[in-house]
């Protein structure tokens, strides 16, 4: 789908760049730079070609080194990656900020800019439900005098819209206006509200005008009364033919603990109520309990909601009781793309039945359908209500969803692929230069690990594999030629070079950042494949790109 997660631009690594972990010691880093600058220095490869590959590959060791022997600089590096060494206003961040500081003054700035952006800009907000009668299915009613035809009805029972949009006017203060249209059973109503919003030291402040049945006045406003504590109220004006009728409402706010608040809320005019809510929320489920006391309505109600981050999956029940019946709800919602989600519920209670709520969430978009499908519990009402949503999700999701985001991924790489060309094609230029500058210490190592039968790398190939145990340089193209293979580099000097004291070690999480690597086939999974002699022995390995690497690996280790 065209909302999917984008690739970002590709950044450098520094910590590649010197082959460190993130956790390197200063000490490291220098005894890193001081390697490489006797590998790539200018001054010793004289005044040809070689002294300006040099020159190439050097200025990038430096630049990494002035980075990570910066505490400064590291630490917005860690936090922020390259874009946050490149945002500007960092002359007023004190250079003795946690990383933790440094995040938070970086999302200031970022915050800074975004306003500014958005003050020419709306912000809108929508709902849509259809309510959808479809008892007939499950319950029909026969009547005598009317022919019900073959097939159970279904109707549209009723429609609601609401549409709202958002003007920055200045840093601190927010118009809003919104609308709304309600349709039920060929009753229509409709209003809209003009609100405008200040900000205020510890809180905020409202005015609202409207009009709907009748005109509407009102304000309201939040303060904080301390760290843990809030208070937000109100008071309305609806203005009728022969009377003016006034809300009131107030909340309170206390942060039980870092997870959970709780709520007492009062409300009075058209309805009169007080409820008291204890809601718990965490990465991994939200919980909320709810005590109601009112005209018409009292009840109970509690809600668990499980989070499923690494599935993009919620599962939902819920359970309400009171006056008015009982009611319970299960249900799933299943994020598709970054800004997409569609979920599905099913209510079961008394007096209103078996219903399926079906929701879907496009960015700011909401449309809901509740569908009712019988006036009493019936149990294949219950089945066809969770049966059906389910295979609905699988067929699309295979015929649809996930064939429209491969074709976004592929779209989406190609075109990073396109924005990064000149920087995918000055690392190639940067590798083939490292590697050509790492000759005479490639065969000196070379010489070092025979002498005392230690690591020699014997064939070392970085790329995508179609066939780990034949991936070769070269493959046959579908008339037989033999030709090169795009998606595999041959790395075997480079990873000779890192080898010390018979030990190859690499922390990078993207191996293509490495001296003497580039990224052969962008957006695709790569592998990289070592075989290597150790003690007179022959064994092979094959990594992931996010994998570290330590050779000799001995529980790794497989004959060839």
């Amino acid at each position: 789908m065209d909302d999917n997660e984008e690739l970002d631009y590709v950044e450098e690594d520094f910590y590649a760049t010197l082959n460190l972990p993130r956790s390197a010691t200063q000490e490291e880093i220098s005894k890193a730079y001081r390697n490489l600058s006797r590998i790539f220095h200018p001054d010793k490869h004289g005044n040809g070609e070689n002294k300006q590959k040099a020159e190439l590959m050097f200025n990038r060791t430096k630049k990494a080194y002035e980075v990570l022997s910066d505490p400064h600089q590291r630490a917005i590096y860690d936090s922020l990656g390259v874009k946050g060494l490149e945002t500007e206003g960092w002359e007023i961040v004190h250079r003795t900020k946690t990383p933790n500081e440094i995040r938070e003054e970086y999302e200031r700035l970022a915050q800074e800019r975004e306003e500014r952006r958005l003050q020419q800009k709306t912000n809108p907000r929508g709902n849509i439900s259809v309510h959808i009668n479809a008892t007939d299915f499950f319950s029909r009613y026969d009547d005598e005098y009317y022919d019900t035809g073959l097939l159970p009805s279904i109707e549209v029972s009723g429609m609601s819209m609401s549409q709202s949009i958002e003007a920055p006017l200045s840093r601190t203060e927010i118009g809003t206006l919104s609308g709304s249209l309600h349709l039920q059973n060929g009753v229509g109503s409709g209003n809209f509200l003009l609100s405008g919003k200040r900000l205020i030291n510890k809180g905020w402040f409202e005015v609202d005008c409207g009009a709907g049945n009748g005109p509407v006045l009102g304000a309201k406003g939040s303060r904080n009364l301390t760290n843990r504590i809030f208070l937000t109220g109100g008071t309305t004006f609806h203005f009728r033919p022969n009377a003016i009728i006034p809300g009131l409402s107030g909340t309170s706010a206390i942060q039980l603990d870092k997870h959970t608040v709780g709520y007492l809320t009062y409300n009075a005019g058209l309805q009169n109520s007080m409820s008291t809510v204890v809601e718990r929320n965490t990465e991994k489920y939200h919980c909320n309990l709810t005590i109601t006391l009112g005209i018409p309505h009292c009840y109970i109600a509690a809600a668990y909601t499980r989070k499923l981050l690494e599935q993009g999956l919620k599962l939902r029940v819920a359970l309400k009781g009171g006056t008015f019946g009982f009611l319970s709800e299960c249900g799933a919602e299943k994020k598709v793309s970054k800004y997409s989600s569609v979920s599905a519920t099913v209510c079961v209670g008394v007096p209103s039945g078996v219903m399926l709520k079906i929701k879907i969430i496009r960015s700011t978009q909401t449309y809901l359908f509740p569908i009712h499908l019988s006036e009493e519990i019936i149990p294949a009402a219950i089945f066809y209500a969770t049966v059906t949503p389910l295979l609905t999700y699988f067929v699309l999701k295979k015929m649809l969803f996930d064939p429209m985001n491969e074709a976004t991924k592929q779209k989406n790489i190609e075109k990073v692929k396109e924005t990064n060309s000149a920087r995918m094609a000055e690392k190639r230029r940067e590798a083939e230069s490292a590697i050509a500058l790492m000759g005479a210490l490639f065969e000196r190592i070379r010489k070092d690990e025979l002498k005392c039968e230690g690591l020699i790398i014997v064939s070392a190939l970085y790329g995508k594999f179609s066939d780990v145990e034949n991936v070769s340089l070269e493959e046959a193209d579908d008339m037989g030629f033999v030709q090169q293979n795009p998606l595999v580099i041959d790395v075997r000097i480079p990873l000779q070079c890192l080898v010390k004291d018979s030990q190859l070690t690499l922390y990078s999480p993207s191996k293509s950042e490495l001296p003497g690597f580039y990224d052969p086939c962008f957006g695709e999974e790569k592998q990289l494949k070592i075989d290597y002699e150790f003690k007179n022995k022959s064994y092979s390995s094959v990594f992931a790109d996010s994998d570290p690497v330590r050779l000799p690996a001995v529980t790794n280790e497989t004959s060839p």
